[in-house]
């Protein structure tokens, strides 16, 4: 089993804790090479977090001999293009959520994997962080009974005229950089886990509209799914609410009763049957990526199925234009 050796495109904010330090936590995995466009901050980061090389250009990463996997962590509107540049190198990619700026995009990638059998995973990280695989036991437990339906809210307060001004926060919600708004920057993260526990869709549906009027994106969404084993979901993302209306609350229903979680920023699980209350707490991840990545390393050493395949990235990619689309 060959070390994975990682280069990672794009090392910003999101790399500095979430994902970054745990490839070189993860067994059979080290980090040796970043790369971003300012060379100033390149240098820094690779100098802070002890990585041996870095650059200011995509290619010459992936044509680093000493690479042999990419990990691409740029806004979307990157990451067909990287992906691409990494399969044809014929170098493994684990590429950051949403997989791209849309569908198309999305099955371009995973249709070029497929041809050149080059492993191609996503960071949907949640689904296996210890948290929601437990959850996942628990549906399949029968511990509520049969699920019925699932209600999903996430509501937060619009964006600041500050914030809107700073580079970090506001290409998040410009739909040529993003793919849309703060909806398909957060979104993939609940759907790609409603796919976990309850698989195929029969039928989605949505309305989105731009409430706010803040900026080009569309700031709420409501979303339907009717599950081909007959669950029903109902999703409403809203980002231009009151700071007392804010809310990350996820549901499940079932012929017992309800298991409900934050997605986000809880780490409680609350189980109520009979009107009796169990509630299951885990301690907050270092990384939140570690698992993932501990996976991804597995699947590209050859010992494991994809953690989250390509073919999952572009799903969740077609569920989100669905319910955007507003037809």
């Amino acid at each position: 089993m060959k070390k994975i050796k990682w280069g990672i495109i794009g090392c910003g904010d999101v790399t500095e804790k979430k994902s970054g330090p745990a490839f070189n936590k993860v067994s059979n995995s080290m980090l040796v090479a970043v790369m971003r466009r300012n060379a100033d901050k390149a240098k820094d980061y690779a100098q802070r977090h002890n990585v041996p090389k870095w650059y200011t250009n995509g290619e010459d990463l992936i044509n680093d001999p000493e690479v042999n996997a990419v990990y691409i962590a740029t806004p979307p509107s990157s990451h067909e293009m990287y992906c691409i540049a990494a399969i044809n190198a014929g170098k493994p990619v684990y590429v950051e959520k949403p997989m791209s700026n849309n569908t198309a995009e999305a099955w371009k990638m995973a249709n070029l994997a497929a041809q050149k059998n080059v492993p191609l995973a996503v960071a949907h990280y949640r689904r296996q962080q210890p948290f929601f695989k437990k959850i996942k036991q628990l549906i399949e437990d029968e511990i509520i009974g049969a699920v019925h339906f699932v209600q999903l809210q996430y509501c937060k307060k619009a964006l600041t005229a500050t914030e809107l001004l700073d580079k970090r926060i506001a290409w998040r919600v410009d739909p040529s950089i993003a793919g849309g708004g703060l909806f398909h920057d957060l979104a993939p993260h609940q759907l790609d886990l409603m796919h976990y526990f309850f698989g195929e869709a029969a039928t989605v549906h949505g309305v989105a509209t731009n409430n706010a009027g803040l900026y080009a994106a569309d700031d709420t969404v409501a979303g339907n799914i009717l599950f081909k084993n007959g669950v029903v979901f109902n999703g409403i993302w809203s980002f231009g609410i009151a700071a007392a209306a804010e809310r990350d609350w996820c549901e499940i229903t079932g012929s017992r009763g309800t298991i409900g979680f934050s997605v986000f920023d809880g780490r409680t699980i609350t189980i109520t049957i009979n009107d009796e209350t169990e509630q299951i707490t885990f301690d907050a991840l270092q990384h939140v990526q570690q698992p993932m990545i501990a996976a991804v390393v597995e699947y590209f050493s050859g010992g494991t199925e994809n953690p989250c395949s390509a073919q999952d990235g572009a799903l969740i990619m077609q569920w989100m234009e669905a319910m955007t689309r507003n037809s």
